[in-house]
C-alpha cells in the first residue's frame, strides 16, 4: 500500500513539475513557447529562398513573368506622366502650368478672337509615339537584365532585340516586344519569339473623347462637357480656366480612376469683354 502510494506521489510530483498549478508557471511556460515559434518563424522566413531553390527553383520566373513584372510599372508610370501632361512625356514648349504641372495646349491661338489650331491632328498616334520613346532604353534593360539572370543559373542565353510596339487598345495598352530568345541548358532548349505586356488603362477611350472635344473647340471656340457625361456615364469631364484665356480639359473614367487632361486657347477674347458665343 505503501508503495502504491509512493509512486502516485511521485506522478503528481513530475506533474507539478510540466505543469505547474500556479499561474505564474503556466505563464513562463507559454513565454517559452511563444518564443521558440517565433525563433522557429525567423528561422524559416530567412532561410524561405534556399529551402525553395533546393526544392527545385520554385520561385524561379519563366521568362514571359519576368519581363511583364519589369516592364510593368515603368510603363505604368509612363502612361500616367503623359495623360497628366496632355499626351507628352515632356512638354517644351507650348504648355501652361496647371497645379505645378506642365500640360500641353492640343488646340492652340496666339490671337484673339480667334478658334484655335489643333496642335497633335493624330493624337493617339502621338501617344503611341511617347510611351515609345520613353519605354525603349526600359525595355533593353529588363531584356539584359534577364539575360544575367538565367545566364547566373547556368543557362547559355541567345537573345537578340526586335521592333517595339505600343498600342492604345480598349481598355488597356499593350505593348509587343519582338525579342528572340533562346535558352540552352544540357538538352533542354526554349525557345520564345515575342513578348506582350498589357496594362489595363482607358486611355484609347480617353483620348478618343479628348479628339472630339478639341475639335469643338477648332470649330466653334468651346465645348460642352456635359453631353459628354449624358452619353458617357461612367465618364467625368471638368473644365478648369488658366492664365491668358487658357482652358484645362480633365477627364476621369469613374470606375478605373484613369485621367487625361490638355490645354486648349481657343476664341479668347481681350480682358474686359465678353465671348458670346462661349458654351457654359
Amino acid at each position: 500500500m505503501n508503495e502504491k502510494r509512493l509512486i502516485i506521489d511521485k506522478k503528481e510530483k513530475l506533474n507539478e513539475d510540466f505543469f505547474p498549478r500556479n499561474q505564474s508557471g503556466q505563464v513562463t511556460i507559454f513565454i517559452i513557447i511563444g518564443i521558440i515559434i517565433v525563433a522557429a518563424a525567423l528561422l524559416i522566413y530567412s532561410f524561405y529562398p534556399q529551402i525553395q531553390s533546393s526544392l527545385g527553383g520554385v520561385q524561379e520566373q519563366n521568362p514571359q513573368s519576368y519581363i511583364q513584372s519589369c516592364v510593368e510599372n515603368d510603363l505604368k508610370n509612363t502612361v500616367n506622366q503623359i495623360s497628366n501632361q496632355g499626351g507628352s512625356f515632356n512638354p517644351t514648349d507650348n504648355y501652361v502650368l496647371y497645379n505645378d504641372i506642365k500640360i500641353e495646349f492640343l488646340c492652340y491661338t496666339g490671337e484673339y478672337y480667334r478658334p484655335c489650331i489643333i496642335q497633335q491632328p493624330m493624337l493617339k498616334e502621338h501617344i503611341e509615339s511617347e510611351i515609345k520613346n520613353v519605354m525603349d532604353s526600359k525595355v533593353d534593360a529588363c531584356f539584359t537584365s534577364l539575360k544575367n539572370s538565367y545566364e547566373g543559373r547556368g543557362y547559355t542565353v541567345t537573345l537578340q532585340s526586335g521592333v517595339k510596339n505600343f498600342e492604345l487598345l480598349p481598355s488597356r495598352v499593350v505593348a509587343t516586344l519582338n525579342y528572340s530568345l533562346t535558352l540552352t541548358k544540357g538538352t533542354d532548349v526554349e525557345k520564345y519569339n515575342s513578348f506582350i505586356i498589357s496594362l489595363n488603362n482607358n486611355l484609347y477611350e480617353l483620348s478618343s473623347i479628348a479628339t472630339s472635344i478639341l475639335n469643338w473647340e477648332s470649330l466653334y471656340g468651346d465645348a460642352e462637357t456635359t453631353t459628354y457625361m449624358t452619353y458617357y456615364h461612367d465618364l467625368k469631364v471638368e473644365k478648369k480656366f488658366g492664365a491668358d484665356g487658357a482652358k484645362i480639359y480633365i477627364l476621369t473614367n469613374r470606375n478605373t480612376g484613369n485621367k487625361f487632361q490638355f490645354a486648349v486657347r481657343s476664341q479668347v477674347w481681350p480682358a474686359g469683354y465678353v465671348n458670346p458665343n462661349a458654351v457654359s
